[in-house]
């Protein structure tokens, strides 16, 4: 079985999702924080983009924060934004980053040469479960014919993604086709700067399919636009009832990104005691349901400690997966 875990204490916090995390809002919609400046360290339409967009509504819209502002800083594999916040610590008090599973995988890989340690860490707030998609006029349906036309020409069935190579989507792709038993090094993967570019790709037929965070391609895929072929989940999510999951189709393989904010080096106890509390009254509102929904996300709540305990643990996972499939 291939399957990459977030350890127990993640596991734990996904199947309990439904049983809230945090103490409730007060009843006179107290405002935590008057504003929140989101730095998204990749372009538009990609995952982190859309988490921190959806977070920023969730908690503007609940009365939490009085305004949220976004800055979309792309390069270095997110790596720009990393440094940016890194070298602009004081000024930067009032910035939260969102980052997800590729700030552990591109340390590993030496991509940038910080790690989640250096800087503060917020909370981890979602996961999300990868997918892989097609076009909507492509004769791949299924995973099947996705690993049929590869048989056939491994060469002209290129997978794309958001991420570098040795990247998130490309571990994804290579775990799938791993799991399907095919040799994930041969697969042909093309890289992308942030998701919608990949999903452009794959709309202009540039690459065969696209390995994707789920909630990337649910609006898409409810659209008509793109067919969903196959999702890392271990059983059908309700964004996307008719989406079959890998095991469904025999491929022995589970995967969920976290995604969460970081602050700034040196941030003030006051200052993330404030970010930390706004993260934990959101999840009981009805506005971070709804955002919650709509995106196919499962609630994975973590904060300070803890969240520092569950990177350390899914670092050491990941670079154990890596290797194996030859990575690093």
């Amino acid at each position: 079985m291939t399957t990459l875990k977030l350890g127990r204490r993640a596991l734990i916090a996904a199947a309990v999702a439904a049983l809230g995390f945090a103490s409730p809002v007060s009843a006179d919609g107290h405002k935590v924080l008057d504003s929140i400046h989101f730095l998204i360290p990749g372009g538009a339409g990609g995952g982190w983009d859309g988490t921190a967009r959806g977070t920023g509504e969730a908690l503007t819209e609940a009365g939490l924060v009085g305004s949220a502002s976004y800055e979309n800083m792309s390069g270095g594999g997110g790596g720009k934004a990393i440094g940016y916040l890194i070298e602009n610590a004081e000024s930067n008090h009032g910035t939260l980053m969102v980052n997800s599973t590729p700030i552990v995988i591109r340390s590993l890989t030496g991509v940038f040469p910080q790690s989640f340690r250096d800087l503060t860490l917020v909370a981890g707030t979602i996961g999300d479960y990868a997918a892989i998609v097609v076009g909507k006029d492509s004769p791949i349906n299924n995973m099947a014919d996705l690993l049929a036309a590869y048989d056939a020409d491994p060469s002209a069935t290129a997978i794309g993604g958001g991420s570098v190579p040795g990247g998130m989507d490309h571990l994804v792709a290579a775990m799938a086709m791993e799991a399907a038993g095919k040799d994930a090094l041969n697969v042909k993967y093309i890289p992308y700067d942030a998701g919608g570019k990949a999903m452009a790709a794959l709309l202009s037929g540039e690459i065969a399919a696209l390995s994707t965070g789920f909630s990337e391609a649910v609006d898409l895929a409810n659209a008509g636009e793109v067919k969903i072929i196959g999702v890392t989940s271990e059983e059908r999510v309700d964004a996307a009832p008719d989406a079959m999951t890998m095991k469904e189709q025999g491929i022995d393989t589970t995967f969920v990104n976290w995604r969460g904010f970081f602050g700034a080096p040196g941030l003030p106890e006051d200052k993330l005691a404030m970010y930390q509390d706004a993260i934990d009254k959101m999840y009981e509102t009805p506005e971070w349901e709804e955002v919650r929904a709509r995106n196919g996300w499962v609630n994975i709540h973590n904060s300070g400690e803890e969240f520092e305990a569950f990177l350390e643990a899914q670092e050491q996972v990941i670079g154990d997966l890596m290797k194996k499939l030859g990575f690093l």
